[in-house]
């Protein structure tokens, strides 16, 4: 049986899921729902992907997020594949930890994307986790009333914006829509055993099928496993990429930015997830700090250039390629 087609074109939105394994814990501790964050924040800025909501549940999580560059299932495999990769390196387990592919809604704005944030938001309250979603720890519902920079990574700008443009009253607006029923409509949405892969009025999902259903564009390939690359894996690629030695690699050059430097040890720390210390002496820095610091630098510098993005972004994808079993 073939699997569903993935649409995937820039200025996309989905309203992204996935469950573990029989239905197992995906978040058994504080710490995994903060690596998985972590993983999803590090992920988004690869590969340019905006994350306008978040609900992690014990056994499953949702996203609403919005792909500028149209890249969503090279975003979710990282995604998943990292967190899966060190979540089995920390609890020591071996095999699957989600119970298959992510399941992915391609969402039209105008109709949808107010109640999908509500829907998210409203989770753990479903479930019996909480009794206010305002207690919930673990999505991002807190972020769309706070200034706190802690939540400047979210996207919630442009949700908000669709009450009013105004910032406090979209905030106040938010609330308010929170402290209302969801539409009947949605839930019967989610209560179908196969949820539907376009949520949208007649005329988007026309306009959908028409263009990439018949045109068969930007279909997605299947996921793969993936595996981490060795430390010599990444230096070697990225020594053969900027054309320099190994030893210029791990050449420490104070108050410059070397870029290949800290693309190696930000890859270092991302794909594999190595230790703070590891990196320190594969880099010869002396501090943690510093090597903390190389990492946020290359965030940063993601964030503004594109096409060092871009860069960062095909390397990524070779050493995930050239490491992962179809």
């Amino acid at each position: 049986m073939s699997r569903p087609l993935r649409i995937e074109y820039p200025g996309a939105w989905y309203h992204v899921m996935n469950r573990g394994r029989r239905g197992e814990e995906i978040f058994t501790e504080k710490n995994d729902y903060m690596l998985f964050l972590e993983v999803v924040q590090g992920s988004a800025d690869l590969f340019n992907i905006k994350i306008a909501a978040y609900c992690l549940m014990p056994n499953h999580y949702h996203l609403l997020l919005h792909t500028p560059d149209g890249n969503l299932s090279r975003g979710m495999r990282q995604i998943n594949g990292i967190y899966a990769q060190r979540f089995n390196r920390v609890h020591q387990y071996d095999g699957q930890l989600f119970r298959g592919r992510y399941k992915s809604i391609l969402v039209e704005v105008d109709s949808y994307l107010l109640q999908l944030l509500r829907y998210i938001h409203k989770n753990p309250l479903r479930a019996g986790l909480c009794d206010d979603v305002n207690n919930y720890e673990w999505s991002s519902h807190r972020g769309y009333l706070s200034d706190a920079k802690i939540w400047d990574w979210l996207y919630k700008e442009f949700p908000l914006s669709l009450f009013t443009k105004d910032l406090k009253e979209s905030r106040r607006e938010y609330r308010k829509f929170m402290g209302k029923d969801e539409g009947e409509e949605i839930n019967q949405i989610f209560q179908r055993k196969k949820l539907p892969s376009i949520l949208g009025k007649e005329d988007f999902v026309y306009w959908v099928k028409n263009r990439f259903f018949e045109r068969k564009v930007h279909i997605e390939v299947p996921d793969s496993k993936l595996l981490a690359p060795d430390k010599e894996g990444i230096q070697e690629l990225v020594c053969r990429t900027y054309g320099i030695t190994k030893g210029e690699l791990v050449k420490s050059k104070r108050g410059t930015f070397n870029e290949p430097r800290g693309v190696a040890i930000y890859l270092t720390r991302m794909i594999r997830s190595d230790g703070l210390m590891d990196i320190c002496k594969d880099y010869n820095l002396r501090k943690y700090s510093s090597a903390s610091s190389v990492v946020e630098n290359v965030k940063k510098k993601l964030l503004k250039d594109r096409k060092f993005r871009n860069r960062v972004n095909e390397l990524s994808q070779k050493l995930v390629k050239s490491h992962s079993e179809t």
